[in-house]
Formats: C-alpha cells, structure tokens, sequence
C-alpha cells in the first residue's frame, strides 16, 4: 500500500504534457508577474521553460515556489447527460441542406434546440464559435452521403458524438466544459461515403456564459438599489 501511494504521484509527474497543460502554468506565471512576484526576466525565462517542458512534472516545477500551485482545485463535475426526447423537438428549428453545393452556417446567429444537416455530394459547415446559445442543448443530426459535414463549437462548451460511417468516416471529438451550466452540443448521424467531423475552434469562447454572469451582476445591483 505504501508502495502504491508513493508511485502514484511519480506516475503523474512523468506523464506527457498537453498543449492545454502548458496554456495552465502559462497562465499562473502570468498573474505572478501582474502580481509583482516574478520580475519581467523570470516570466520571460520561466516561459521559455514552459514552451519546452515535455512532461507535467517538468511544467509543475515552473510554479512550485508560487501560491496557485498549492491551491486545491475544484473537483470537476462531468455536464449533464443526453436531454429527454421531449425537451427536443422532433422537428428541426433550422435545416441546412447542400446538395451538389455547398451550405454555411456562422457569425452571430441563433442557435435552435434541434438542427438537421444534409450534405449530399456537397458540403455543410456549422460554426457555433460566434453562436447565442438560447437552450443548454444543441443536437445537431447530419447526414452525409458523398459529402461533408464538418461542425465547429467554441472551446468552452461540452462536445458529444454518437454515429458512425458506411465507408466513411464520423468524427466528434469528446469535450467536456469545466461550467456544468454550459451549452452541450450533440452531433448524431451517419456518412456514407462521405465525413461528418465535430471539433473545437480554439480560441473561441461562447460568449452567453459571460452574458449570464452579467445578467446575474446586473439583476443584484438592481436589487440592491431597490431596497
């Protein structure tokens, strides 16, 4: 048992770092600088080390002398799971359908509850980076058949897939976002000859989390005033 505890840490340490691990300790030496407890060198040397660390523990030593590194995180809480049939609609709010074209969907719009995707010996993009997320759930079910479908979602919402491919290929990668009250998209559907592909826009952040923070700021000052 004892054995057990002191490998477990090691085992941590000599993991791979991510690129989103180095994102993390750049983002401490940062507020260290603001702070005033690294000077303008150290950031910049420490930094360095940071772009170059292969392993988490090679990262870890970066901010082993400054107070976040001993700051216990929030325990993660996995959001929520597949919506009920009735809380989606069986209709679509918006169908976007390619055939020997192509079909686009980006910028600042509505995102609905349900939206159907057809691409037939065409392509369709769904780009929610800039969405306004009205409802937490987004199911997006597409359908490819000698075409594409490829859909991008901002970097701090919840990502799901289920489908698969008839030579083809379906592919939504996992994301899980740290605020349980962030929108889930789910892509379902099937490609046939074709590709359905579900990613993250990195450096996208939905911006209706901010807005709700906001609107929460606003309601209590104006509750306040009240009194």
């Amino acid at each position: 048992m004892d054995l057990q505890k002191q490998t477990a840490p090691a085992a941590r340490t000599e993991l791979r770092a991510s690129d989103a691990d180095r994102d993390r300790i750049a983002d401490i030496l940062r507020d260290a600088l603001a702070e005033g407890r690294l000077t303008a060198d150290e950031h910049a040397e420490r930094v360095e080390g940071v772009l170059a660390a292969k392993t988490v523990g090679e990262l870890d030593a970066f901010i082993r002398d400054l107070p976040a590194a001993h700051q216990r995180r929030a325990p993660h809480l996995p959001p929520p799971g597949r919506p009920a049939p009735a809380a989606i609609p069986a209709d679509p709010d918006d169908n976007v359908v390619a055939v020997f074209s192509s079909a686009v969907r980006k910028g600042r719009w509505r995102a609905g509850r349900r939206i159907h995707a057809y691409a037939i010996f065409g392509s369709v993009e769904i780009d929610l980076s800039e969405a306004l997320f009205e409802y937490q759930h987004v199911v997006i079910r597409a359908f490819s058949v000698f075409g594409s479908v490829e859909v991008r979602v901002p970097e701090n919402v919840s990502l799901r897939g289920a489908g698969g491919g008839v030579l083809g290929s379906f592919e939504v990668d996992a994301l899980d976002a740290e605020d349980p009250e962030a929108p889930i998209v789910h892509v379902d559907g099937w490609a046939v000859l074709g590709s359905i592909e579900g990613r993250a826009k990195r450096g996208r952040l939905v911006a209706d989390i901010l807005d709700r923070v906001q609107r929460k700021v606003d309601k209590g000052l104006r509750k306040h005033l009240d009194h």
